[in-house]
């Protein structure tokens, strides 16, 4: 897959509108296909638009004019997206090739340069948030079902467990009748909590208090039913936490959009004992300029360890924020590193 770098140095037009390039010794951003001279990649920083650049202190550069209407690729993406939008139903990405006049490889990697994800998986993104608000207005499942352009009940149950962690009849009772069952534990760093429904862990987290902890959990799945009970995935995150094992694989069940299902699956190959920054997890997705997008979708993580955000740190190093604490993210570095 081409790289923001590599549509630099061959100037590739195609990513004309996915991004723009700033010299930091210059302070001027560019696009791709610029025929300037070409900088030293140290002096190059990425960015999703014009007006990003702009507010970072770089000024359009006067050759490639970057700053000027939407390039063509941008508008075509436009017009992809308007497409799949009315045809998210029955999205096929032939159909949607010939509609736009590209062939289908080099217009699925021209979508997904520019937006991060594939056309289908974003046709499946807004047919799922139209099932969402058909929900949501409390319409019978079925209907909203077809409504959303589901072809059945089974396909959207199908579908429903990587976008909502629960059916859509549960998703509309907003979590009621949701089957939760959570363990407390005495660990290495304080007291930890694992918490699942029956397809999965929903829940690992660290606390001072087994109170803080359930008080936590329930906040957090207000309208589920939960009870206290013994874990079949507590030994596992146990074990892994004391280094018996350091690969830690369960089912999980957890809501997260397209980009945060992308972000934790690049968390989850960070080698045990090492760590990335936010940039670089970013650069790793072909999204170099999403490094705050990262940091956010790490904050959002519900399953410590099973997703391991603790892995990723500053660009110098140093650690950031971490949802149970900085110093037990240092505490499971130095563990891991020993």
């Amino acid at each position: 897959m081409t790289t923001y770098w590599q549509a630099i140095e061959t100037r590739d037009r195609s990513l004309d509108g996915a991004f723009v390039y700033g010299v930091t010794t210059t302070r001027i951003f560019c696009r791709p296909s610029c025929p300037s001279r070409r900088p030293l990649s140290a002096n190059v920083e990425y960015f999703d638009a014009p007006a990003s650049a702009q507010a970072a202190g770089f000024r359009a550069c006067k050759r490639c004019r970057p700053a000027d209407a939407q390039h063509p690729e941008a508008n075509l993406m436009e017009a992809a997206c308007r497409y799949i939008d009315a045809h998210a139903e029955k999205f096929q990405l032939a159909g949607l090739a010939r509609h736009m006049g590209y062939s289908p490889f080099h217009l699925q990697r021209l979508f997904k340069a520019a937006l991060g994800i594939t056309p289908r998986a974003y046709a499946e993104a807004r047919r799922v948030a139209t099932l969402k608000r058909e929900l949501r207005q409390d319409r019978p499942v079925t209907e909203s079902v077809y409504n959303a352009g589901y072809s059945s009940s089974s396909r959207a149950y199908e579908q429903s467990g990587a976008h909502f962690g629960m059916t859509p009849a549960t998703y509309r009772k907003h979590g009621l009748g949701a089957q939760i069952t959570f363990a407390i534990a005495a660990a290495p760093l304080g007291l930890l909590l694992v918490a699942h429904t029956e397809k999965g862990v929903c829940s690992i987290a660290f606390g001072d208090s087994d109170a803080e902890l359930e008080s936590g959990l329930r906040e957090e799945f207000s309208s589920a039913v939960i009870s206290r009970n013994d874990s079949p995935h507590l030994a596992a995150v146990l074990a892994h936490l004391n280094g018996a094992h350091r690969l830690l694989r369960l089912p999980l069940d957890i809501q997260a959009t397209a980009f945060q299902r992308r972000v934790w699956e690049q968390l989850q190959l960070i080698p045990y004992g090492e760590t990335r920054s936010y940039s670089q997890v970013a650069r790793a997705m072909d999204r170099p300029s999403a490094a705050r997008a990262v940091a956010r979708a790490c904050a959002s993580n519900a399953v410590a360890l099973a997703i391991p955000c603790h892995r990723v740190v500053r660009e110098d190093g140093s650690l950031s924020g971490y949802r149970w604490g900085v110093g037990r993210k240092q505490a499971l570095l130095n563990k891991e590193r020993q």
